[in-house]
């Protein structure tokens, strides 16, 4: 099976990318089944979290290149794009606004619109065999996939800049120096690892994770004030919700909190 997943416990689902899904992710045969899997558990409210691995030497390798050549010779290149980013993008967009927590787990190379999966998750973490490239340069396109506007926010712009326009390819080591994964495990430990912090970071209320992933992607596009206003609009939001009451109720019961 191109993509599959598999309950690891407590809410939080495997999705694993293999063979071609990994190696060709982003074609009109896989992309649809790579978004389907990503819906299925953004849609479920039973799944609290999801893990994103791939297979072997690749988290998700980007573009068919072979699909690529076939329609430039049909002259279909911009419809085969249009059609890609127009399953990748919204996918990306539903990723970001759900209050469901996504751990890449990097067991290789992400490269193209695998590297903009990987980027809008929550969190990477990596195994020594883990890689990030652009890749878009050297085939003589522009980035997609939200990768210029989510690898500016971990890295910094200079150094994104730099990224694409030099075509590089970071090892784990530097990706996590330069903030682009977050910790580097061993492959054998990365399943495991992921699963702790799937656990970790979805603990906690709806409301509280999806308008804290909304208000840390629009802080760098708001004014202080009008940014003050977005917080206290989702905050008394917040004061409404059966998560706050139990937050209040375990805080004077001196116990953790139980979040549904």
């Amino acid at each position: 099976m191109s993509v599959s997943f598999s309950d690891m416990g407590h809410g939080v689902r495997l999705i694993q990318f293999s063979g071609q899904s990994a190696t060709q992710s982003f074609s009109r045969t896989f992309l649809p089944k790579i978004a389907k899997a990503i819906d299925d558990g953004l849609t479920n409210t039973s799944v609290r979290a999801m893990v994103l691995t791939g297979e072997g030497k690749f988290f998700s390798a980007g573009a068919d290149i072979n699909a690529f050549a076939k329609a430039i010779e049909d002259g279909d290149a911009p419809q085969l794009i249009r059609d890609l980013t127009g399953v990748l993008h919204p996918l990306l967009v539903r990723m970001r606004q759900s209050p469901t927590i996504c751990v890449a787990a990097l067991n290789g190379a992400c490269a193209g619109g695998g590297l903009g999966l990987a980027l809008a998750c929550d969190v990477r973490i990596g195994s020594p065999s883990a890689k990030m490239a652009a890749s878009y340069s050297g085939m003589g396109l522009s980035p997609d996939g939200g990768t210029t506007w989510l690898l500016p926010r971990l890295v910094g712009d200079q150094i994104a800049r730099r990224f694409f326009f030099e075509n590089e390819i970071w090892s784990a080591e530097k990706a996590n120096q330069l903030g682009a994964i977050d910790t580097i495990v061993e492959q054998d430990s990365l399943l495991d690892s992921a699963l702790e912090i799937a656990l970790k970071w979805s603990q906690w209320g709806n409301h509280t994770k999806e308008a804290t992933k909304h208000l840390l992607d629009v802080q760098s596009v708001q004014d202080f004030e009008t940014h003050l206003k977005h917080e206290r609009t989702l905050i008394e939001a917040a004061g409404t919700t059966d998560a706050f009451k139990e937050g209040v109720t375990a805080f004077i019961e001196k116990r953790k909190p139980h979040f549904e």
